[in-house]
This record gives C-alpha cells, sequence and structure tokens, in this order.
C-alpha cells in the first residue's frame, strides 16, 4: 500500500518549516529512522526522520521550498503487514541533530531529551489489521491550500454520541480567502469533539475522535508532541530569558533600537526563498521588527550575521525618518490608535479572517501600484433594449441577462486587443508575465465581505454560458460556498456598483493583476445627437490600470474599445 509521509509538528506556533536539504528520491529503499529531510525553522534546523521503511515512489518538496506542518513530503509503498508508527512518534523530529549550536537550542536539545525520557509510557497493545473491530480514528484538519496554515472553526456540525457518515459535513472552517465545508472520511461515532466555533486550528489539528469499525488501527495513547513542546518551550522560557537581556550591543546601537518606530514592511513573494542565517539571529531579527530576507549577508555564501542585522536596521531606521523606500516597497510606521473610550461608548469587534485578509491584499496593492483611473461613459440604450428582448431566453436556459454578463465577453475580447492589460509585473525578476488565458473575476457584495470568484476561460463561451455561470457563483459566494480555486487565477476584475448607486469610483486593482473596470449606476441624460437632443441611458466607467506597465493614452484606449464594444456590439465580431 502507498503511505504519505507528513511534516510533523515542529511546536507550538510553528506552523511550516524550509526544506533545505531533500535527502532521499524516487525509487529509493526507504529504512526505518532514516533521515528524509533537513529542514529550518526559525529556531533550529533539524533532520526529520521517516517512521516507516518502503520503497519512494513519489517525493512532493525539493531544495529551497516551504512546506506546511501535516503536508506531505513523500510517497512511500509500504509492506501490507509493516507495522506503521504511530501519530505520537512520526511527529517527533530527531531534536538532537540540530544544526545550530546556539545556547537556546542546546537548551533546547537538552530539555527535548529529558522530557522524552520522562514522559515515556508503554504503548497500549496494537490490534491486528483488518479486522472488523471497534477503533479509534483522530480527525485533523486537512490541507487547506498552498500558504494556509491555518482556519479558523466558524461551526460544528455534530456532537459527541452523532453518528456520521463516510463524506458526511461535520465542521465549516473559515481562511483567509473562502468559507469551506469539511467532510470526514470515515464513518461513525463522534466520541468527542476537541475544539468550539470561534476557535483557530492549524492544518493536522485533531478535532474530532470518532469510534468505528471500518478496520483502522487504533492511534496509540500517551502525551502528545504539542504537550510535549510546550513543556520544552517552558522550560526553555525560564532557562534562557535570563541569557536574552544579556545580548552584548554597543551602546549607540542599543539607542538607535530603542527610538527605532516599529517597521512593517511591504512583503514580497519570498515564500521559496531559505535566507542563510542561524536561528538566532532570525529570533534577534524578529526581536527589533526586521524582515530578515531583505537583509544581504556579508558572510560566506551570504550568510547574514547579528552585525549584518544591526546595519540595515540603522540603515532603515535612517530612510524611515527621511520618508524613503525599502527593498522596493513601502515601509512605514505604526500608528497607535487613541482610547476611544475617552469619549463615549464604544463596541469592539474582531475582524473576520476574510475581513483581516482583504484589508492586508487591498493595503498592499495600494501601497505597491501606482494606481492611474480613467472615466468615461457608455451609452447602453441600445444594448438595454436587446437585453430586455433577449432576457427571457438567457432565463431559460438558467441564468439571468447583465450588463455585467455581457461585460465579461467584452472585456475577454478587449483583452486580446490589448494583451498588456493581460498581465502581471514582476519587478523582482524585472519581468513582465503576458497571459494566454482570459479568466474574470467578479466582486461579490456578501454579508461577509466583499469575494472575488473567477469565471474562467471567458473568450471561449458565449453570453448565455457566461450568465448562467455568473449567477452560479454568484449565488455560491453568497451562501459561503465558494472553493479557494473558484477565486484563484483570475486576469481582470469587474466591480460593478451599479445595483447601489452612484457615478464614478476609484476601485484598487486587485493585485498581481493589473486593472480593474468599475461600473456605477446607469441614468437617463440628454445627448446632443445630429442637431437636437435625445434622452440616452448612460452608463459610468471607472478603470484602474497599473502604470508601471499600462501607460496613460493605453489606459484612455483599452476604455473607448469597450465603451464602442458596448455601443456596436458588432465590433465584438470585428476586432474581438
Amino acid at each position: 500500500m502507498i503511505v504519505d509521509f507528513r511534516l510533523p509538528h515542529l511546536g507550538d506556533n510553528i506552523h511550516s518549516a524550509d526544506v533545505i536539504k531533500v535527502l532521499v528520491k524516487e525509487g529509493d529503499q526507504l529504512k526505518l529512522d532514516q533521515v528524509v529531510v533537513e529542514i529550518e525553522t526559525d529556531k533550529a534546523t533539524v533532520e526529520v526522520p521517516s517512521d516507516i521503511s518502503g520503497t519512494v515512489k513519489e517525493v512532493f518538496v525539493k531544495d529551497g521550498t516551504k512546506a506546511n506542518v501535516g503536508e506531505p513530503l513523500i510517497s512511500v509503498e509500504v509492506s501490507e503487514t509493516q507495522d506503521v508508527k504511530s501519530e505520537k512518534q512520526a511527529s517527533q523530529p530527531d531534536i538532537e541533530k540540530v544544526k545550530d549550536q546556539s545556547s537556546t537550542d542546546e537548551i533546547k536539545n537538552n530539555s527535548y531529551e529529558k522530557l522524552t525520557t520522562d514522559n515515556q509510557q508503554p504503548a497500549p497493545p496494537k490490534q491486528e489489521r483488518g479486522k472488523q473491530t471497534t477503533n479509534i480514528f483522530e480527525f485533523k484538519i486537512p490541507m487547506l491550500g498552498e500558504k494556509i496554515p491555518t482556519a479558523q472553526i466558524t461551526k460544528i456540525l455534530v456532537k459527541p454520541g452523532d453518528n456520521v457518515e463516510t463524506d458526511q459535513i461535520v465542521l465549516e472552517i473559515e481562511t483567509d480567502k473562502a468559507t469551506v465545508e469539511v467532510p470526514t472520511e470515515v464513518g461513525g461515532i463522534v466520541k468527542e469533539v476537541k475544539v468550539k466555533e470561534g476557535d483557530k486550528a492549524a492544518v493536522g489539528l485533531v478535532v474530532l475522535i470518532i469510534e468505528t469499525k471500518e478496520g483502522i488501527k487504533n492511534i496509540e495513547q500517551g502525551i502528545s508532541n504539542v504537550e510535549l513542546r510546550k513543556k520544552v518551550d517552558e522550560t526553555i522560557q525560564k532557562s534562557v530569558t535570563p541569557q536574552l537581556t544579556t545580548i552584548n550591543l554597543q551602546p549607540t546601537t542599543i539607542k538607535e533600537h530603542t527610538h527605532m518606530p516599529q517597521v512593517i514592511s511591504i512583503p514580497k513573494d519570498i515564500s521559496k526563498v531559505v535566507v542563510p542565517a542561524a536561528p538566532s539571529v532570525r529570533r534577534f531579527a524578529r526581536e527589533i521588527g526586521v524582515d530578515i530576507h531583505q537583509v544581504r549577508g556579508s558572510g560566506v555564501s551570504g550568510r547574514i550575521s547579528i552585525d549584518d542585522v544591526k546595519s540595515f536596521a540603522k540603515a532603515l531606521n535612517q530612510k524611515l525618518q527621511q520618508g524613503g523606500i525599502i527593498g522596493g516597497g513601502l515601509a512605514f510606521t505604526k500608528e497607535t490608535l487613541p482610547d476611544f473610550s475617552k469619549w463615549g461608548e464604544i463596541d469592539k469587534q474582531p475582524m473576520s479572517n476574510i475581513r483581516r485578509k482583504t484589508a492586508e491584499h487591498l493595503s498592499y496593492a495600494w501601497a505597491t501600484i501606482p494606481h492611474v483611473t480613467q472615466f468615461d461613459k457608455a451609452d447602453i440604450t441600445e444594448l438595454e433594449n436587446l437585453r430586455k428582448q433577449f432576457g427571457k431566453n438567457v432565463e431559460a436556459a438558467g441564468g439571468k441577462l447583465t450588463v455585467t454578463g455581457v461585460l465579461l465577453k467584452v472585456i475577454a475580447s478587449a483583452l486580446k486587443v490589448f494583451p498588456q492589460f493581460n498581465s502581471s509585473v514582476d519587478m523582482e525578476k524585472s519581468e513582465v508575465v503576458y497571459k494566454k488565458y482570459f479568466n474574470i473575476g467578479v466582486a461579490v457584495d456578501t454579508d461577509r465581505g466583499l469575494l472575488v470568484p473567477v469565471v474562467r476561460d471567458v473568450d471561449k463561451k458565449n453570453i448565455t454560458q457566461l450568465s448562467i455561470e455568473l449567477a452560479e457563483i454568484s449565488k455560491k459566494a453568497r451562501d459561503k460556498k465558494l472553493s479557494l480555486e473558484d477565486m484563484q487565477g483570475g486576469c481582470f476584475t469587474i466591480s460593478n456598483l451599479g445595483g447601489i448607486g452612484g457615478t464614478y469610483f476609484t476601485p484598487i486593482v486587485n493585485s498581481p493583476e493589473v486593472a480593474i473596470l468599475g461600473v456605477s449606476k446607469s441614468s437617463y441624460e440628454p445627448v446632443y445627437i445630429e442637431g437636437k437632443f435625445e434622452p440616452r441611458l448612460m452608463m459610468p466607467l471607472s478603470l484602474s490600470y497599473d502604470h508601471r506597465i499600462i501607460d496613460g493614452a493605453d489606459g484612455v484606449r483599452f476604455l473607448r474599445w469597450i465603451v464602442n464594444a458596448l455601443e456596436n456590439p458588432f465590433l465584438l465580431s470585428l476586432e474581438g
């Protein structure tokens, strides 16, 4: 059978690690306790041994990538009779082989070894495989996608004593991007619910205990890896805290750090970059508010020292005082809010994950993209007549003919005429990525905030098909049914506020896209045509774009093309 070997738990508040070196390849014969990968966390470099033996069938990670706790590292073909170790054993990396020899990590090694020895317990009798006997199954938070280590439990749909069936939805969770329903892969009786609504749970965390008769092997009991790590961290805290206060800094450096404002740096896509720095250097950088990925190392192969971090912090502080720009992203100080309760009654509510992620994403887009917004109006009098004429045909097919549905087709054609609008800017590599596919996001207003599901391959579908799909994804967004895949891969975004009102607005570009079209409420206006004024239905349009790749003249041409296509639908066939 094929078994996935996953990245084990590494300690409290450690959700991922950098893969320094992969030590096996496909086809290798893997032995029990053989080291599979070397990883680096913020605290230590660790060798991760295998708890199974067999033939390596596939390697899912490579040197320099980042892996989340619970993520498969390799798949191994093992014999049916092999006794796979318990999760408790599999999740304990070989801390004794930590590479960094800082005092903190030495204490960690000693503490971990002592606690492991103190807490050894005899394993319960193992049941024979394949027998239809009662077994205990630990249901865990599954992998949710790249760079998503945690999720918030929004709803628990079962309680102790409930009978559950395979694929039954047992949880609703909310990530930074969407609300997801989580089914169970086994059936049985719920014995225990280990979380409550509102909790934040990491990938791989046990949330339910299910008693099943499906032949799943009992999971060994005893002190869990998380509990053991917690005790280790408590021991380290007591032992290391006095040492942290005796770091040897020059008086002038201490003064600079003392008066240096807390820095928030606009992040780059550095998730796959492994920075050559010791855990003690990383910790020091975190303590003084420096992003270690932006520090240039002076050591061998660019290795970063504490002196490098100090020099960077000094330069950073000077540029902040001068209003400078740091590392291609805007740097700014964090402003503390006043105590509003001094002036009257207040009510504090935590941000939802979606609202928080929206705030972070739009702040990043606004700070890094030089926005320009171009305005125009489209005469949609004839288009509105056509919409009313053919609307019933679309309704009979299961959709609703709207201006947004028509705009999907118009914009897909415009992107072919103006390919720079279907691109992304990579400043780090000084490249422009031009896309040959046409996926368009549509902003949907929900009770949880703004969501942007994506309609795929718009150029390959007619307006009726697009209207049906648009109605479906909008309903999914409002019913909390969107998946992560539904919200990824967009090339351009439409934000239609016409159903609410307003004239013009300045939409923010949805990075890493380079343009977004805002649509406002249409109204009848007098238009001078052939010597007289006529009432025409005019629709305000607002096009925001990234000035790094799109010049003002191109922005006007693109928007005028859209206006002309709305006013003269034949243009879609002629030029689109």
